[in-house]
């Protein structure tokens, strides 16, 4: 088979690149390629299922704005695609008055990463909202969630198939090499002239 582009990888980052490669660029040909049976089978169904919703990382920083666009983006296609997930919040709690200072800094730090919803609450706030935690302060992160990634990539994977793209599962690849030249008979010259091997 000939392919214009092939991803090597079936988990969430391999399936998300093809589905958005495929979307930009509908005339070329795109496979993925996979070694297990079924997709994300190593970490991206293995998680923790967490949507970060961008509190640690620097201002300003790649990460950081990844973290906050992507959690938005995540809750966006799983409401278009009908995937379950629970907006179950988080809270970072100081339970040493020299914690409160470290804190204060993180919310600080997730105000100026457009983290939304964050707020500051006190003791009773912490047992209304958790009543088996105890603490002095906490960071209240309400867009914080759940969601089973597996689901997401098998998603992913509908919507890349969807749009043309073929997905090869037990294909372990095994070598990729130059072509030195175009096989015998064959019209594509050099158009192609990677070669992706499985064991088989």
């Amino acid at each position: 088979s000939t392919f214009d582009v092939a991803v090597v990888g079936a988990g969430i980052v391999g399936l998300a690149a093809a589905r958005e490669l495929i979307r930009r660029h509908p005339s070329l040909s795109f496979a993925v390629l996979e070694k297990e049976k079924e997709l994300a089978h190593h970490q991206s169904g293995h998680n923790s299922g967490v949507i970060h919703s961008g509190i640690y990382y620097t201002p300003g920083s790649l990460k950081a704005k990844l973290c906050v666009q992507g959690a938005a983006l995540c809750y966006q296609y799983c409401d278009q695609k009908g995937i379950p997930y629970k907006r179950c919040g988080k809270l970072i709690v100081a339970v040493e008055q020299d914690e409160i200072p470290r804190l204060k800094a993180l919310y600080e730090r997730g105000l100026q990463n457009n983290v939304p919803g964050l707020k500051l609450i006190g003791a009773k706030e912490i047992q209304a909202k958790e009543p088996f935690c105890r603490g002095l302060m906490a960071l209240d992160s309400p867009y914080t969630g759940i969601v089973n990634y597996q689901q997401v990539a098998q998603s992913f994977a509908e919507d890349f198939q969807e749009a043309g793209g073929t997905i090869f599962t037990d294909f372990e690849v095994t070598t990729m090499e130059m072509a030195k030249e175009s096989s015998p008979g064959s019209e594509d010259g050099l158009k192609y002239p990677v070669i992706v091997r499985s064991k088989k």
